[in-house]
Formats: structure tokens, sequence, C-alpha cells
């Protein structure tokens, strides 16, 4: 991605931390911090993905000071987040400790990463301490049930006009679902987690009452498996994490090896497609989600995009017209409605879906025709 009006030493730290970093961090604002370089973006906000959630941090560098160390301002509810600082036994016994703003070369493109890492590890650790401090003999028991559980993240959060919570962020399945999707087109490896909160400081609150949960997911994975459509097990009576998780990634693991099987089925039923309306002109090779085949009915030439969702073949493809020949005020191709009504089972063969499909074509093009006429802008 561009880093336009960043200085050349910021904008190549920022291009290493975009490409290199094994978290999908964002910029959510940038700005100018010198009255000398007005056009020189020299601080931005990062958006830092932890525990299902963002933690904002505003890094803050000097545009007249090229080769400084930048300042990082963590979020207002961190005030007792001091990463660098070791606290000794004695009361004011304190001293900085080496990291990586020691000895900062700002001419290494790596550092910007290895500094923003370092520091996400010490916010889990300190989230991790919060936590661990909170008088909920609950909230001790869950953690020593799960403490052995690789790649858990936590976050306590309280306020003034909110009670307080915990919020766990459980990754599931030991399994590489990257490696499963043949040509997989992935970065980061996909995740599927789930988000456990529990409140805290209610002493009127059961031992036993149901954490709240929900299912969530690394925003590509929604191309192959529908998270959001999951039901969850039951959580129940004095049931606890260590309990309710086993059943649960055994049900997910079954769902994606199922979403992973039903790619091959969407391949087979764009194939059978071929013989009754020839080659698609484009077609999704890693998740068959779509294609598009160039049709003929008599001197009238259009398009046909297929869209398959994850539920095909329970659910039929939905179906768009978009002609060639006929374009609206705006200059746009002229396009139906999505079209979901049309003969469909899915207990039919491939090739009687696609000859059931090819036999509506021929009807619904005639409609289509009027639909492009009636378009046609008048002069």
């Amino acid at each position: 991605m561009p880093f336009d009006g960043f200085p050349p030493l910021i904008s190549s730290q920022l291009q290493y931390l975009f490409n290199h970093s094994p978290h999908t961090i964002q910029i959510e604002q940038a700005w100018s911090g010198t009255r000398y370089f007005p056009g020189s973006l020299d601080r931005f906000t990062l958006l830092i993905p932890y525990c299902l959630d963002y933690i904002k941090w505003d890094i803050i560098y000097n545009a007249e000071f090229p080769l400084a160390a930048p300042d990082v301002i963590f979020g207002s509810g961190d005030d007792g987040f001091h990463p660098f600082l070791a606290v000794g036994r004695e009361e004011g016994d304190s001293r900085l400790v080496k990291n990586s703003l020691t000895d900062w070369n700002n001419k290494d493109p790596t550092r910007l990463l290895a500094l923003v890492m370092e520091l996400r590890d010490k916010y889990r650790s300190y989230q991790e301490r919060r936590v661990g401090e909170v008088d909920d003999d609950r909230l001790k028991f869950e953690i020593s049930t799960i403490v052995s559980r690789e790649g858990i993240e936590m976050h306590m959060s309280s306020g003034v006009e909110k009670p307080g919570e915990v919020k766990f962020a459980v990754p599931l399945m030991d399994m590489n679902i990257n490696k499963m999707v043949l040509a997989c087109p992935w970065i980061h490896p996909q995740k599927i987690y789930l988000q456990v909160i529990y409140p805290v400081g209610r002493k009127y609150a059961s031992a036993t009452s149901v954490p709240r949960l929900k299912l969530m997911c690394t925003p590509e994975l929604k191309t192959l498996f529908s998270i959001d459509e999951v039901k969850l097990p039951a959580w129940l009576d004095g049931m606890c994490m260590a309990e309710y998780l086993p059943q649960l990634e055994e049900l997910l693991q079954r769902q994606v090896i199922e979403a992973v099987t039903s790619i091959d089925v969407r391949r087979k039923f764009i194939e059978a497609l071929s013989p009754v309306l020839g080659r698609p002109l484009e077609a999704d090779p890693v998740f068959c989600r779509r294609a598009s085949f160039l049709v003929y009915s008599g001197p009238f030439t259009f398009l046909v995009h297929f869209f398959l969702s994850t539920h095909f073949p329970k659910q039929r493809p939905s179906l768009m017209f978009q002609s060639i020949q006929h374009f609206n005020s705006l200059g746009m191709p002229v396009k139906s409605p999505l079209i979901t009504e049309y003969p469909w089972s899915p207990r039919w063969e491939p090739s009687q879906m696609a000859e059931r499909i090819s036999d509506f074509l021929v009807d619904e093009s005639l409609n289509f025709k009027r639909l492009c006429n009636e378009s046609q802008p008048q002069h």
C-alpha cells in the first residue's frame, strides 16, 4: 500500500510493518506535527488487533529530527501500562529496562515492527496480570483450567458507567485451514476464536451463570465458512470452559471439513455449465463462489453472473444478467435484479442443474431484453 505524505524513513518502516506483521494492523489516521514541514506526515494512530478487538496507539515521530526514536501514546484506559519500567521491591525503586527503543536506528526499516510487537507482548502480559488480580473465585478457577492452552488473550475492562468484565479470546482447533484449501490465497493463517465474557464485581451474580459467548474468525475465512450460522452447544449448569471447548471444537472441525468438501461440489456444478453455456469468461478458481458466462439469444448477447453461497446446493445460486449492448443514462451496462427463483432441486445431478438453468435462461432472456430496451435513454 502507498504511504504518500510520509518522509522516506517513516514510509519504509511502515511498509515493512504492514508486509511482515503477523497481525493485520491498520492506520486509523495520520497527521503532521511540525510547523516547518506542514505537509509531512510524521505521526499516526495504529489499530492493533488484540483479544478480538483493536487497541489504538499513537506513534509520534518528529520530522524535524528524523533520526530520533518515536514516542508512543497508549489508550486512555491503560494508565497503568508502563512497559519499559521495571519496578523494584522497595517503594520508589524503578528503572528503565533495555527495549526496542534502546539504540534506535531510524534507517533500519524493521525497527517499528519490532517495537510494536514488543509492546503488544508486554500489553498482553499487563492484561494477564490485571485479570489475575481480580477478586473473583470463579474467574480464577476458569483461568486455572485453560492456562495450558496456547494463544489465549484476555482483557480486563472497567469503568464508572459500566460494570467491569473480563474478555477471553480463545483460539479453537489445532488445524491448518490454509493447507486444506487448494491454491489457498490467504497470507495470514485463518483462525476461529471463541469470545468469552465474564462479568466481575457483581456479588449477586451466580457462580454458575453462563458467560456471554460468541464465535469469531479472521475475515477471509468467511469466504469458505459462515461462522455466524454456527449454533453454539448449550452451556450446561456448573460447566467450565475446559469442559465446553472440546465439544465445540469437535463440532467446528466437522463443519470446516464439510465446508472444504463443498468447494469441490461447487466446482463440479460450474464445470457442468460449460457444455450448455460455453467456457466461463471468468470464475473463482479457489472457492468456486462465482462464475460469469457469455450467453446468446439470437442477436441479443448478454452476460450471466452466477453467485454461489457456502450453502450450495441446498441454496440455489443467485443469477444476474448484464447486457453488453445496452447502457443506462449514466453509461453503465444494464443489469437485472438478482434472480433467486427458478426451477431447482439440490438432489439433481450437476448436469441436470445446468440443463434446467439453460432452459430457464432461454425464457428469461426475453424478459431481460425487454428490460434493456425500456432502459434506453430517450432522445
